[in-house]
């Protein structure tokens, strides 16, 4: 069996989302499309594929705000029940809720479904509506721990140096919400950072974008002892589709280049990172920083 991924192709994506439609709205006589909601264009899918690759299990998560996240259309395919499927698409979306600093996950559970949600630390704050006039939901929560492979002092301390230094950073709220050595991910407060449209400022998603890019620069200096100012000598983004939902800012060591070892000799470093804004699975602009760094003594 495949490990969980997010669909890779249109035909992928059509077959995802035929299976949450034969599993969650057929059997209630409910039209194709009533499977999808508003939400779609801002959300984490995931779904596994059997030998064949035939999509046999799928689920989504959205986040409702900059610590908050909703798990939604949950179905594993007929006979593939008991194999530890949805189990699998649980653990997959709390993974990637975590690196995007979700701290609590909901859910609106069918009672054939509480036992299973139970059995994985959700727990069940009662009655939350009916669908189709005949299936009750319960509402379930669960707190998630922070991904252990998390660097939280260096992240905590970047923060403070951005909250203390940039005022906007602070007004936006920007935290690193992870950050392992080789992939750092920001978020903001999506509520300040909306315009009249209700999305998000493209002044924001530049802010957010550079100081990603600035904040993996700083923690590539801390990792090996070394300080330095930090400065942006060239930014170019791209906007490439509007951000309705909570937004994240990523940069890796695959999207980076450059060295630290130049500062040890008093001379500047210099860094090209590539920074991707995204709401959901879905790329929203794409930034590339020229970032300088000067040696104190300079």
């Amino acid at each position: 069996m495949n490990a969980c991924i997010a669909p890779q192709s249109p035909k992928q994506l059509q077959a995802y989302y035929l299976l949450r439609w034969q599993m969650l709205r057929k059997p209630w006589q409910q039209e194709q499309g009533s499977e999808k909601d508003e939400f779609e264009q801002q959300a984490i899918h995931r779904m596994c594929l059997d030998e064949n690759d035939q999509v046999v299990a799928v689920g989504r998560l959205h986040k409702t705000g900059q610590f908050s996240a909703e798990i939604r259309f949950m179905a594993v395919a007929g006979g593939q029940q008991g194999k530890g499927l949805g189990k699998q698409i649980i653990a997959s979306l709390e993974a990637e809720a975590r690196k995007l600093g979700v701290t609590e996950i909901s859910l609106n559970a069918r009672e054939n479904a509480l036992a299973f949600y139970s059995r994985l630390g959700y727990q069940n704050l009662g009655f939350s509506h009916v669908l189709f006039g005949t299936i009750r939901h319960d509402k379930m929560v669960k707190s998630l721990e922070v991904d252990s492979r998390h660097k939280l002092a260096l992240a905590q301390e970047l923060q403070t140096t951005w909250h203390q230094t940039i005022p906007m950073s602070r007004a936006m709220d920007i935290r690193v919400c992870f950050y392992d050595g080789r992939e750092m991910i920001t978020h903001c407060d999506p509520a300040f950072n909306k315009n009249l449209h209700h999305t998000m400022f493209a002044g924001s998603i530049y802010t957010l974008a550079t100081l990603t890019g600035w904040g993996y620069v700083y923690m590539q200096l801390r990792e090996q002892g070394l300080e330095g100012d930090i400065v942006l000598a060239e930014g170019n983004i791209r906007y490439l589709a509007p951000i309705k939902g909570p937004a994240y800012a990523k940069a890796s060591t695959e999207h980076a280049s450059g060295e630290v070892s130049p500062l040890t000799r008093g001379k500047r470093a210099r860094f090209q990172i590539e920074v991707v804004v995204a709401c959901g699975d879905k790329a929203a602009a794409s930034f590339t920083g020229h970032y300088v760094v000067l040696p104190k003594s300079a």
